[in-house]
């Protein structure tokens, strides 16, 4: 089992915070569900939206559906607050569905760690925008997003 470098463990400080976010994001943008779900407990307890997930097996199910639904996913997360072993991070991520409908959805999380480093809750609340093609701010080459593209602070987002 994989399990995150010793300097990413709680208690975290903003460098290790903003560190675990980044890996965060940069996971998920892999677009990986087996990949991803290593960072979690074997009995991580999720709340996506309406949708409540337990444990590896079922973060694996629900992220194939995910991105099997959100074509050319690309997500940009961002450190909100810390403390001791929790991390809540905003973030914006771009898609589009099988007929070329494009979205921007924005949302927060919660995340609370066990003293591994891996995820143990994640509490998601999320909104999706319709936009057009157009209007998408996030166009880097599928896969993790260039330390050079701007953050969503620098989007004002």
């Amino acid at each position: 089992m994989t399990t995150p470098a010793p300097n990413l463990v709680p208690p975290f400080d903003r460098d290790t915070a903003a560190q675990k976010v980044r890996k965060a994001e940069d996971g998920w943008n892999s677009r990986d569900p087996e990949k991803v779900s290593l960072v979690y407990t074997v009995d991580s307890v999720w709340r996506n939206r309406a949708e409540f997930v337990n444990g590896r097996e079922q973060i694996v199910e629900f992220l194939r559906r995910k991105w099997n639904k959100e074509l050319d996913y690309r997500l940009i997360k961002e450190l909100w607050a810390f403390d001791g072993d929790r991390i809540a991070v905003r973030f914006a991520y771009e898609w589009h569905d099988d007929a070329g409908n494009w979205y921007r959805s924005y949302g927060n999380e919660n995340w609370e760690f066990a003293p591994d480093g891996l995820m143990h809750h994640r509490y998601a609340c999320i909104n999706d925008l319709p936009i057009k093609e157009s209007d998408r701010l996030f166009h880097w080459p599928l896969g993790r997003r260039p330390d050079d593209h701007p953050s969503l602070s620098d989007l004002e987002l």
